[in-house]
């Protein structure tokens, strides 16, 4: 205890925690007997040292932001929690068997983020075996389809992490199989291999998981530079950069250096997550679809054809000539996804949007448009466009057209009018 106390008295150590501690609860930990009583905060620098020198281990800080923590109670109900929540950030926690595991799946995280415009996401080392990566609320939307977003907690900090499960999996698999040959995953990380290798499935999520069945309301995470009591080392904070070249050493408590902070609304731009946000609540509902709904239209030999532009819809015609104000981006997005789901090869692609860019009231850099080609290339299946009804979309673009009414999705009205004008040739050259 007196090596933990010494470290929580160090002066940067203390102002590095108490940094994260506005409007949430804290909990502290008793070692192996559990922890402090609940609800806490934490409102001066010379707390931390006093519950260290009472015992205290380790600090841990609500993902949800609250306009009082100390008016929360056990067994409160949902309606009464509500109305004390002011925000909540998202924190995916990368837990699993082994470190370098984590950062693998980190390091993709990243790089899908960053498809969103999430440049610089807030990194943590867990202390042990883990991350976290995170955004503050700040770089929410505040709302979406007219809900508040700090009433979506926990529900779409579960769908978020969900949503980013899928879109990583086959690249996290190729990732680890590179280098750990499935042959040697048992011996290397004593795990039985039916527990990873299912159906002749590898599933990375066997390994390192983003953590969503245990978020919930009240959920804890370790405050940076807290201590890990099954390590000794501390949850310091990372750059981007500097999670490639991280070594455990630089977790040692006498050797640790206060350099980044972690989940600073200053280094976040307001709606910076909003792209995220707004994928991830329409691939959710695609998720709630039954199995019994009309699929969005039936697979025929025809499907395998490229849709000609004259089938297109009116909205994707009005984006195709061009984005006169704001919204390039999300145009871009669903192009992407149109044109791929209509057939179109990625060779076929790149020069359309490179040419579309040129008519936009401000062109897009070219590199990023590449960018977003190829973190398409990358994924097994071809991503849906969005459905009309999301306003973030068509309706906010500009572009919202009448087939709205009789079709779910752009694709449905290109794919019927494509189809519709074979059968038409057919049924004429037998007249």
């Amino acid at each position: 205890m007196t090596d933990i106390i010494k470290y929580y008295s160090r002066g940067d150590i203390k102002k590095a925690i108490l940094a994260v501690c506005k409007n949430r609860e804290v909990a502290y930990k008793l070692g192996d007997k559990g922890f402090g009583r609940r609800p806490d905060v934490l409102q001066f620098e010379n707390d931390i040292v006093g519950l260290a020198q009472q015992g205290a281990t380790s600090f841990h800080v609500s993902e949800e932001l609250w306009s009082n923590p100390l008016h929360l109670k056990t067994g409160m109900s949902r309606k009464e929690l509500d109305p004390l929540r002011v925000g909540w950030d998202l924190v995916l926690d990368l837990d699993g068997v082994d470190f370098e595991l984590a950062k693998i799946a980190a390091e993709i995280i990243i790089e899908a983020l960053d498809y969103y415009e999430i440049y610089n996401p807030s990194i943590k080392f867990s202390g042990n075996k883990g991350l976290h990566i995170a955004l503050p609320y700040n770089s929410f939307p505040k709302k979406v389809n007219d809900i508040e977003i700090r009433l979506m907690f926990p529900e779409l900090s579960r769908y978020i992490a969900n949503f980013i499960k899928n879109m990583i999996k086959e690249h996290l698999s190729q990732r680890i199989l590179d280098k750990y040959p499935l042959n040697e995953i048992e011996s290397t990380f004593n795990i039985k291999k039916e527990e990873y290798f299912k159906a002749n499935v590898f599933n990375p999520f066997s390994l390192i998981d983003i953590d969503s069945v245990l978020i919930s309301s009240r959920h804890m995470f370790r405050a940076p530079y807290s201590i890990n009591e099954k390590s000794g080392l501390a949850s310091i904070p990372l750059s981007k950069n500097g999670l490639k070249t991280f070594n455990k050493k630089q977790a040692i408590l006498e050797d640790v250096e206060v350099k980044n902070q972690f989940l600073n609304p200053e280094e976040f731009k307001e709606n910076e997550a909003k792209h995220l946000f707004i994928q991830t609540l329409d691939w959710q509902a695609k998720q709630k679809t039954p199995e019994t709904e009309k699929p969005l239209y039936i697979k025929s030999q025809q499907d395998t054809i490229k849709i000609s532009d004259k089938f297109f819809p009116d909205c994707i015609k009005k984006i195709l000539a061009g984005i006169k104000t704001d919204g390039r981006k999300r145009a871009l997005f669903v192009l992407i996804t149109f044109l791929r789901k209509s057939n179109y090869l990625f060779e076929d692609i790149e020069p359309l949007l490179l040419d579309w860019n040129k008519k936009n009231y401000q062109p897009l850099p070219e590199p990023y448009i590449k960018t977003q080609l190829g973190w398409h290339k990358r994924q097994k299946q071809d991503i849906m466009p969005p459905n009309c009804d999301n306003e973030a979309y068509y309706l906010n673009l500009g572009v919202k057209c009448t087939y709205c009414e009789k079709f779910k999705n752009p694709l449905n009205y290109a794919a019927r009018m494509s189809k519709l004008s074979s059968y038409n040739k057919t049924n004429h050259k037998k007249t």
